[in-house]
């Protein structure tokens, strides 16, 4: 049984927290975000959770989306001008193996196949960013595929974000983000396993 009284204590805890932070925490954010893409060692969701919070869902959105495009595209171009020779010459002249498949995988995907990987919520991004920087997929589609995907990753951690901040007086909307969070777990599970991505 979930204690309502501590769900809207937490509620009014965040609220709060928040409102003290003021302007820094979108801008903050913001930040984290970009870095969040090149370095994935923070919570993507908490990030866009608090822009949607302070800005509203169009304008939280746009920030967001904009900033993890940016992000995403810096990592791929670190990889792509600054690690593929090298990778070239080094690893894949001298791998037959596993390596070697990933990469003809990756070179064959289809936009929409690489549209859909960079949609999952639970795909690993960065991991995406660095075999298409190492691989001849070509800046064009990779950008393209980048800002689409996107689209739907923000809205997702957008929506589970600021559901979950309503849910805390409202309960009963934990299953809605319990089964939207499954549902994603899963079709992500079974796209990364057929392209050997975890």
């Amino acid at each position: 049984m979930i204690d309502v009284e501590l769900l809207k204590n937490i509620d009014v805890f965040l609220t709060t927290l928040f409102d003290s932070i003021g302007l820094w925490a979108p801008i903050l954010s913001s930040l984290l975000i970009l870095v969040e893409s090149i370095l994935p060692i923070m919570p993507l969701a908490v990030f866009i959770t608090i822009n949607f919070y302070y800005f509203g869902t169009i304008s939280g959105f746009l920030l967001s989306w904009i900033l993890t495009c940016i992000g995403c595209y810096i990592s791929f171009l670190i990889f792509r001008n600054k690690i593929k020779f090298w990778f070239d010459s080094k690893i894949v002249k001298n791998n037959e193996g596993k390596l070697t498949k990933l990469m003809i995988i990756v070179n064959n995907l289809r936009f929409e196949q690489l549209v859909l990987l960079l949609a999952l919520p639970f795909t690993p991004a960065f991991v995406i960013n660095i075999v298409a920087g190492v691989s001849s997929m070509s800046n064009k589609k990779f950008i393209c595929s980048l800002l689409l995907g996107k689209i739907f990753l923000v809205f997702f951690w957008g929506f589970i974000g600021t559901t979950f901040l309503e849910s805390l007086t409202e309960p009963i909307k934990f299953l809605q983000i319990i089964l939207l969070c499954a549902v994603a777990f899963i079709i992500s599970k079974v796209i990364n396993k057929k392209f050997n991505i975890d």
